[in-house]
């Protein structure tokens, strides 16, 4: 995992337009290269232990957990925060490998400032690297 590779602050449903690059070891999203990314939804399912399905209302991402986050209790329901490896996988949902995961339940406001600190990182950041890139 490159470290000074950025985590992108994205949607789920922004994770559909991210490509493969000719190295296999990273991905691309409008030409912005990338490994991990940073997202914020709810979690829907925790039908297998090391697996939790997150939802942001525009996608569901399929979190692998491993290590100490296996031990903590997840349950339906949390608005957590996910920082992770990004995976696409050819006919299902996409997969992110957990780097590190906030329950963010007990702080009502980040649900709706999650969507505004998105749109401000594609704003100042983003959008003019994608535009440089058409």
């Amino acid at each position: 995992m490159d470290y000074s590779l950025a985590a992108l602050k994205l949607l789920c449903g922004q994770l559909k337009d991210a490509r493969g690059t000719p190295s296999q070891s990273a991905l691309t999203l409008g030409g912005i290269l990338f490994q991990r990314v940073w997202l914020q939804g709810v979690l829907v399912s925790n039908d297998d232990e090391d697996c939790l399905l997150l939802d942001d209302s525009t996608g569901i991402v399929e979190l692998n957990l491993s290590g100490d986050f296996r031990q903590r209790q997840w349950k339906t329901g949390m608005y957590v925060m996910v920082v992770g490896g990004y995976f696409v996988r050819t006919g299902d949902i996409p997969v992110i490998k957990v780097h590190k995961i906030v329950d963010l339940s007990p702080f009502p406001d980040r649900e709706a400032m999650w969507y505004l600190e998105v749109l401000e990182a594609y704003k100042l950041f983003y959008q003019p690297l994608i535009e440089e890139f058409i």
